[in-house]
């Protein structure tokens, strides 16, 4: 058997050229760093997948065929939609229950993940050992979220549309912007969701706080907010609540969307200010709650 000797002709990586190589291989992370944080944690996702496939598929059927075989056969008379028009009550209902699901969907991926990943699983950890910096790591449980809303959104619309909720005053050709309604779905759940994930990355336990959360603000936003009847029908003391929703003012522009009316530039801006508001600070105060614990 012979020896093997290398060969003094071929020349070795220098010291420099080894160091270049490996920033070259951390520059990678760096870059992309928070799609790594989005792969991981869709693919945790898979552990509940068919929870999410049967929740944005079934959950829309149950509530549109409910509302139209069952609650809107009681009711007979149409709700005013502004101009003179009026829709029906499943027509008006439908973009409502559109921006409750994607809301639905952020409470839960925006809490529970977000503390498993600094308390119970600490991944959030490992990752920051790495080349992953903690924005990075906040923004990738983000657009994770936002593909699962996205898709409850889509499919949500899908319904509305098969129900024919969509541009039921129109009645001669006109631009279609009912796909319009998802992207406010969208923006509806990073409304709720932000704010939320700053917070679920600042505490230490969860001791009920979440559950407080789903009893003590969401459902009666999800009462309040002119989701089932016009929110001017409520007294005027219960007005404040729709009007610091989030879900009051993503339902009024899914409305404006879905109905073929007219459209108030005024309250459109406003609506859209607002949501922009919450979804953008909410964001910077989390990534910026992710950083602080992740320093310690």
């Amino acid at each position: 058997m012979t020896d093997v000797h290398p060969d003094p002709t071929q020349a070795h990586p220098s010291l420099d050229q080894l160091r270049a190589e490996a920033m070259a291989g951390g520059r990678r992370p760096r870059r992309f760093g928070s799609w790594y944080a989005t792969e991981h944690m869709l693919r945790a996702m898979r552990a509940y997948g068919w929870t999410i496939v049967v929740g944005a598929l079934g959950q829309p059927l149950v509530y549109l065929f409910g509302l139209a075989v069952g609650l809107a056969a009681l009711i007979s008379q149409d709700i005013p939609a502004g101009d003179g028009g009026s829709v029906s009550y499943l027509v008006f209902v439908a973009p409502a229950l559109l921006m409750t699901a994607t809301i639905s969907v952020a409470s839960e991926e925006f809490t529970y993940p977000v503390l498993a990943g600094f308390k119970w699983r600490r991944y959030f950890y490992g990752f920051n050992a790495s080349a992953l910096s903690s924005p990075q790591i906040a923004h990738g449980v983000a657009v994770a979220a936002s593909a699962r809303m996205l898709f409850a959104g889509a499919a949500y619309y899908l319904f509305i549309w098969a129900f024919g909720a969509v541009f039921p005053l129109v009645t001669v050709p006109a631009p279609q912007t009912g796909w319009i309604a998802i992207a406010v779905g969208l923006l509806a759940g990073w409304s709720f969701g932000m704010p939320l994930m700053a917070y679920a990355a600042s505490i230490e336990d969860d001791k009920g706080q979440f559950a407080l959360v789903q009893r003590f603000v969401f459902m009666p936003m999800f009462l309040f907010s002119g989701t089932f009847y016009p929110l001017t029908v409520l007294p005027l003391w219960l007005q404040p609540i729709g009007w610091v929703s989030p879900l009051w003012h993503a339902t009024e522009l899914g409305r404006m969307a879905t109905f073929g009316g007219p459209v108030d530039v005024v309250m459109l801006c406003v609506h859209l200010a607002y949501l922009l508001l919450l979804s953008i600070g909410g964001y910077l105060l989390a990534r910026r709650a992710f950083t602080r614990r992740l320093a310690k």
